[in-house]
């Protein structure tokens, strides 16, 4: 089993206190700081399949995650000079009247497992505060916006369209959590949509690319 295999089979059993020295290991291996990252970045879409599939659970996601964001603790000196923070700012937050906030976590690590600098404006966010933080931040790329109430879905529309018409330009949103669909992103105006952190992942860099 190749170094690598190793760290991804240790992350996609959330091995926390494992993986750091494994992605060292991996290192002295000659390994590349980016071919590790991108092993890690598989077994969080495979975790990310299996919780979409039932057959995880928000714990060992989050031990997952965690077992990750050790790694990338590692590899973060030896991602080659701005590789790290080249996809941009990606500003992430739960929309207004709801308090969720571990999916919104596990994108927000997601994402900055893949590269963006991440501002997460934490839970119950207006949608002014959105529009602020695309304008008070540079670069920003993408726009997250999680919602987990069906109640809430009417303040998901309000901060689309808000950050649509703020005259900001440069960047995209994507919308997820679970009572999103890609049918109701298009309804609202939404760039893309992601049915789970691993595909927010993606999707944010394709978005960031396009």
């Amino acid at each position: 089993m190749s170094k690598i295999a190793e760290v991804k089979a240790m992350v996609e059993a959330g091995k926390a206190k494992l993986v750091p020295g494994l992605v060292q290991e991996a290192l002295d291996a000659g390994n590349a700081a980016g071919d590790i990252l991108a092993g890690m970045i598989d077994s969080m879409s495979v975790v990310g399949d299996k919780f979409s599939a039932g057959e995880l659970f928000v714990p060992e996601m989050l031990m997952a995650a965690k077992a990750m964001s050790k790694g990338v603790d590692v590899l973060k000196p030896h991602l080659t000079g701005d590789a790290a923070i080249s996809l941009g700012t990606c500003v992430i937050g739960t929309v207004a009247g709801d308090l969720h906030d571990i999916g919104k976590n596990l994108v927000a690590m997601m994402l900055e497992s893949v590269g963006f600098n991440v501002v997460d404006l934490g839970v119950d966010v207006s949608a002014e505060k959105f529009v602020d933080a695309v304008r008070e931040n540079e670069n920003v790329k993408i726009v997250a916006c999680s919602g987990l109430l069906t109640t809430t879905m009417p303040a998901m529309k309000e901060t689309v369209q808000s950050l649509k018409n703020s005259g900001l330009t440069g960047f995209k949103v994507i919308v997820g959590g679970a009572p999103v669909s890609q049918a109701m992103a298009d309804e609202i105006g939404a760039d893309g949509f992601a049915p789970d952190a691993g595909g927010a992942a993606v999707k944010a860099k394709e978005l960031a690319h396009a």
